[in-house]
């Protein structure tokens, strides 16, 4: 029988996901979906690993091809979740991960709703700032940019099936990890962390915003 999950994952840039995600799926076969991007590359990234970095006109030319299973354009750039390795990776009975933001989620999710979501929140917008002029990769324009969005896609956080927070890294890695195994084994230990269980701590960080 196949039991592979997918699973779709959406926090703010500067949230730690890629962290989190990098503990929690470490012992795993699981397939980390790798997006495409026309943003270009920084210094830490490499093609094909972080993404598949593509001029504006191939990404268009793709998305005329009905090459993504969901894309958007963000900050300027687009991104985009290649539709035929999920596909295969799901069939083939691998767990899919896809790290994509509100509104590529969406369109996923509409597509396949058995996909498990799970959106990551950060303990604060001032924080969110904070992490990201301290992680230095981008311009204060881009950060600015990203900062003033961030309200944007926490208040999507109420749509999502699940919702945690990364306050402690360990804490936020320990959740995840629980959610994961939770919907893989069928049991409803998780329930704590369903998005309507969690609307407290969503209010609490857009009132804060």
């Amino acid at each position: 029988m196949n039991n592979a999950k997918l699973f779709i994952i959406s926090a703010p840039s500067g949230c730690g996901k890629g962290t989190i995600l990098s503990e929690v799926f470490k012992d795993s076969d699981a397939y980390y979906s790798v997006s495409c991007t026309t943003r270009k590359p920084r210094e830490e990234d490499t093609d094909g690993i972080t993404y598949h970095f593509m001029t504006r006109d191939e990404f268009e030319s793709e998305i005329k091809n009905d090459g993504f299973l969901e894309y958007a354009e963000f900050a300027d750039n687009y991104y985009g979740t290649p539709r035929a390795a999920t596909e295969k990776m799901l069939e083939s009975g691998r767990d899919v991960v896809l790290e994509i933001e509100t509104q590529g989620a969406f369109q996923v999710k509409k597509l396949m709703p058995d996909a498990v979501s799970v959106f990551i929140l950060p303990p604060s917008i001032k924080e969110l700032d904070r992490r990201l002029h301290k992680r230095g990769t981008e311009d204060d324009d881009t950060i600015n940019k990203r900062v003033s969005q961030a309200s944007g896609e926490i208040s999507k956080a109420y749509e999502y099936d699940y919702v945690i927070m990364n306050d402690e890294l360990d804490d936020a890695i320990r959740d995840l990890k629980f959610i994961v195994d939770c919907t893989k084994n069928k049991n409803s230990d998780a329930d704590r962390f369903k998005a309507v269980n969690m609307k407290k701590n969503i209010d609490e960080v857009l009132k804060n915003a």
